[in-house]
């Protein structure tokens, strides 16, 4: 992958964002445009366009972020239901080209907001 894209500039520092994990393998930030009350990107270091890109080498990262999902998601409080999104491709809706997922939480499955964030 030759493009820098936008989280490659705030792994970079190059871009503020505050950050909510971070380790020697990916960072964890605040969605900016957030689809639901809790939404953070896990993020990895390495710049891999999509998730079909990744080789069998990449297999521990990408076990490694599963993990930090889990991870944020108890942090936030929300690890008894949240959900995962990985976007594969413009089609799928992927807008940044650096494999990234998308820990999403506190809002029902039909896209609704629970009584307890109204």
């Amino acid at each position: 992958m030759t493009d820098v894209t936008i989280f490659t500039r705030i792994i970079n520092r190059e871009i503020p964002a505050t950050i909510i994990y971070e380790d020697d393998l990916c960072i964890v930030i605040n969605d900016i445009s957030p689809q639901a009350p809790v939404h953070m990107l896990v993020i990895p270091r390495q710049p891999i366009a999509k998730l079909a890109d990744a080789s069998v080498g990449n297999k521990p990262l990408l076990g490694h972020l599963l993990w930090v999902a889990g991870e944020v998601a108890r942090q936030a409080g929300v690890e008894e239901a949240f959900r995962l999104v990985i976007n594969n491709g413009q089609a799928a809706g992927q807008t940044v080209f650096h494999l990234h997922l998308h820990v999403l939480a506190d809002r029902d499955a039909s896209g609704t907001f629970s009584e307890a964030n109204m």
